[in-house]
């Protein structure tokens, strides 16, 4: 056996959230060139087709169901639906997440709170929803994190708090679902993805981004993908309960809003 077949992932099934663009929809890409089927979600049914149409071009099965994340019913009929259609779940990504910036004294308590629930209580809420089958399978759980749960920088509290509380919450679920299902995450860096599409368009702040960074460019999404793979991977069997940075070897904010002092 090839060493590279211990990256493959034929026979296996992964439901993907935020699965329509950026790196949700490079993960399903990547995971079904590596021989997966396909669950995902987004708000967005066109964007999803696309993402259907190139697992298919793989060979793979691929399952759409559009919807909003936010809504945990939703969630729960999403993983059932899965089971239903493909038969089984080996795979959690918990892609969908994000949250706009803020100054404090613009965050009022539902906006943190809809931070929290958007970022956390989403990936929890599916992780529960998927745990009979990722018990019956031996599978794992991928959560994408970020940089923000770790650093700090003005304008980014809310995201910030929810992302170091995903980053916890993955050792705390590898803890109750060992030995049996293997959860990771990947704290990612600066990625060119629609939620920085805007200020990317903005030389000044692109180049200040991309000197900030120690291997001087943002990331692509397949990036981030390629570190999905991995630990959704049999490479990655004796890991669990840890945090993988796909960062370009950033130690602070690579991008800093223009709040003043109070």
């Amino acid at each position: 056996m090839s060493i590279f077949d211990r990256f493959r992932l034929d026979g296996q099934v992964a439901i993907i959230t935020g699965a329509g663009r950026g790196i949700g929809a490079a993960s399903a890409r990547v995971l079904a060139e590596a021989g997966a089927d396909i669950a995902i979600t987004a708000r967005s049914a066109d964007q999803l087709a696309e993402v259907a149409e190139a697992a298919r071009g793989f060979g793979r099965r691929a399952f759409v169901m559009p919807g909003n994340v936010n809504d945990l019913d939703f969630l729960a009929e999403f993983a059932a639906a899965t089971v239903e259609e493909l038969g089984r779940i080996d795979i959690v990504v918990n892609n969908a997440g994000g949250s706009p910036p803020a100054a404090l004294a613009d965050i009022t308590a539902k906006s943190f709170e809809d931070s929290f629930h958007f970022n956390v209580t989403t990936a929890l809420v599916l992780t529960q929803a998927c745990v009979p089958q990722l018990v019956a399978n031996r599978g794992c759980v991928v959560n994408i994190s970020s940089m923000a749960g770790r650093t700090a920088a003005r304008g980014l509290t809310q995201y910030g708090v929810a992302k170091a509380a995903m980053t916890h919450m993955t050792r705390y679920l590898a803890t109750d679902l060992n030995p049996k299902v293997r959860v990771n995450a990947i704290a990612v860096g600066s990625t060119a993805t629609s939620a920085l599409e805007t200020i990317l368009t903005v030389p000044e702040i692109r180049d200040a981004m991309i000197e900030a960074t120690p291997l001087r460019f943002i990331a692509e999404p397949t990036d981030i993908a390629l570190g999905v793979l991995y630990l959704a991977s049999s490479a990655a069997r004796y890991m669990t309960g840890k945090i993988i940075e796909i960062d370009g070897g950033t130690e602070s904010s690579t991008f800093a809003l223009p709040i003043p002092d109070l």
